[in-house]
């Protein structure tokens, strides 16, 4: 069949105002960022991953193999995850941030290619090494975070906290304005789940953890110490109730919000993070909850080569 001109031309304009979303260069956009942006787009994949699969698991009983199995790439299941024994209220709560989770996901993995799922120690036995670091002594029993709905908000304090942390450090580095968006949006949801459990925890602040006769403001206090030491980066992290002269203007000793000594945010780097979900304090050691390590190549940078 021939084909005028004035139908070539026509033709060539019709493909010239397609909306972008039918370009191939678009489809494929997150090829097109920075390669900077990448890797700080991938890197809290590891930590959304964990995120997901804690209130998934803990609100339903299951997790993203069977939520969104896609989301995984083919990733291992979760250790030790389970279903908590929690009130229906708290249940709501997670169950909307476990949802939410997934939302994650599926937009960072939108942008840029991602990975698998990485090994997760979601076992109680992973938590209560955890709070036993942060006290210094093993706790009897020991902590279970899906015994009770305190335990499980006390191990939900723990996760989105460091995360947004994350976002607010990567946030300057970011060179694309996709990219910047993005972060921003997961950073003001994160952010809002971070105080949602400070804030529920807050209210029982000086309520006494059964069976350990210990409050809910020294568990946090003890979490927070913790991820500052392991972080080694400073200050960075504070519990419910502080010393006046840490809390905001220097003038309250509630602190259901963290912040500076302007109550701006702090922010960590990938590395700091390391240490932290690790429990090793040490980027090139992994454990913690990432029993083989996290992915993505900032992640991959600091384990030995295999």
């Amino acid at each position: 069949m021939c084909l005028s001109a004035s139908n070539i031309t026509f033709a060539a304009l019709l493909i010239l105002l397609l909306p972008k979303s039918y370009s191939s260069k678009t489809i494929k956009s997150h090829s097109l960022l920075p390669q900077v942006d990448v890797d700080l787009l991938e890197f809290p994949l590891n930590l959304e991953y964990l995120e997901a699969e804690f209130f998934l698991y803990g609100a339903y009983g299951y997790g993203l193999n069977k939520i969104a199995p896609n989301l995984t790439k083919g990733g291992p299941t979760p250790i030790g995850a389970k279903r908590g024994k929690m009130d229906n209220f708290t249940r709501d709560v997670i169950k909307q941030f476990a949802l939410q989770e997934v939302g994650h996901l599926r937009a960072i993995q939108s942008t840029v290619k991602g990975f698998p799922r990485p090994l997760l120690n979601l076992s109680a036995k992973s938590f209560a090494k955890v709070v036993d670091s942060a006290f210094e002594k093993q706790l009897v029993p020991s902590f279970d975070p899906y015994s009770s709905g305190v335990n499980f908000l006390l191990a939900s304090y723990l996760i989105p906290y460091v995360g947004l942390t994350g976002y607010v450090g990567a946030s300057p580095k970011l060179q694309d304005p996709k990219s910047k968006r993005l972060v921003a949006g997961l950073l003001g949801v994160e952010s809002g789940q971070d105080a949602v459990i400070r804030a529920l925890l807050y209210e029982h602040a000086h309520k006494k953890v059964k069976p350990y006769g210990i409050t809910v403001a020294e568990f946090t206090n003890r979490f927070s110490q913790l991820r500052n030491k392991l972080g080694n980066a400073g200050v960075k992290d504070e519990g419910l109730v502080v010393v006046e002269s840490e809390g905001a203007e220097g003038s309250i000793t509630g602190n259901v919000l963290v912040g500076d000594k302007f109550s701006v945010a702090f922010d960590r780097t990938p590395e700091e993070i390391l240490r932290i979900v690790y429990g090793s304090g040490d980027e090139h050691k992994p454990g913690g909850f990432y029993p083989k390590g996290a992915d993505g190549h900032i992640a991959k940078s600091h384990l030995p080569k295999a």
